[in-house]
């Protein structure tokens, strides 16, 4: 076909263009014909066919149903239970682009989140691109006496995984109340950090933090694939950071290979629940996958953090091969 996408796109109404693509995705997904089949049928590109494709994925329009177990998944999360004292586990297949990794991993941590909120009790949530990616499939409804509350302060800047952003979307999935920790991720001193936590409004987010009966945060490591690692104040400090043995973070909180927080002044300044108030939430799920975290997952599971995880295979089998 001759005609170009732009001039396709003009061709049609704004209904019109909707009907061709949930065409397009039910032809593909659930009618199994090939992209061609499907540009011939409506005359329209097999490029175009291949953007509706990949945006409905990417949109979380289409939800694909796997029911056949995936045994050497399975197997692992039993391990991984019986090694760590789990309460729950879910791994998935890894897959080689970060984008479609957090996806997978997001569509099991809603899965796994989904039951355990209830009308009435408190959900904290922390950041990262997992858990943006998990309320995609969180089904909404309307909590009206739970509440959401940000385990951490965040950064000065948005993009999308920030903490104020991630727990303002899970508030408006769930229609529940949403209580920020409105203060930087790190202070400018601990003395800083004291004072603050003296106010009204900071100290009561705090407490609602350690009071909720479903924690879901992710981890960071130190390399440049970190989002916080990346900013300036962290960066600054990766050389001491490695040297007090930190082999990435929960919350904000560096920790060592077997989960202790190091001995650095940023643990000194951080604005976040800790870890061991973590311990206390009934049900605490860490949601992070590719081997790059492998090191950080493993400490967190090794000092019994959290009692749920949702990973990939590659990093479960890094982590039970480690003594």
């Amino acid at each position: 076909m001759n005609e170009t996408i732009a001039d396709e796109a003009l061709s049609y109404s704004q209904a019109d263009t909707e009907q061709i693509r949930a065409r397009v995705a039910w032809y593909y997904y659930v009618g199994g014909l090939t992209q061609q089949e499907i540009a011939d049928k409506l005359s329209i590109t097999r490029l175009r066919v291949n953007k509706i494709v990949v945006q409905a994925r990417n949109d979380g329009l289409v939800s694909v149903d796997i029911r056949m177990p995936l045994t050497h998944c399975v197997v692992l999360e039993e391990k991984l239970k019986e090694r760590f004292g789990l309460v729950d586990c879910s791994v998935v297949p890894s897959v080689p682009h970060m984008g479609d990794l957090h996806r997978v991993l997001g569509r099991a941590t809603a899965a796994m989140l989904d039951p355990l909120l209830v009308d009435g009790k408190g959900f904290g949530i922390g950041w990262g691109q997992t858990l943006s990616a998990a309320r995609r499939h969180l089904t909404p409804r309307r909590l009206g006496n739970a509440w959401v509350a940000a385990l951490m302060g965040g950064l000065t800047r948005g993009s999308g995984t920030n903490t104020f952003e991630v727990s303002t979307e899970f508030a408006r999935i769930l229609g529940a109340e949403c209580y920020y920790v409105a203060a930087p991720i790190y202070c400018p001193s601990s003395e800083s950090r004291t004072t603050l936590l003296t106010h009204y409004g900071l100290a009561e987010v705090m407490e609602r933090g350690r009071n909720t009966s479903v924690a879901l945060i992710a981890c960071g490591d130190l390399s440049d694939q970190s989002l916080l690692a990346k900013t300036q104040i962290v960066t600054e400090n990766l050389p001491t950071l490695k040297a007090a043995g930190a082999v990435g973070d929960i919350l904000g909180v560096f920790l060592d290979e077997n989960g202790k927080p190091v001995d650095h002044p940023l643990n000194q300044r951080v604005m976040a629940m800790s870890p061991s108030d973590l311990k206390r939430i009934p049900s605490s799920i860490l949601a992070s996958g590719a081997m790059y975290k492998a090191p950080i997952i493993r400490a967190v599971l090794r000092a019994g953090y959290v009692n749920r995880l949702v990973t990939d295979e590659d990093v479960a089998e890094a982590i039970l091969r480690a003594p």
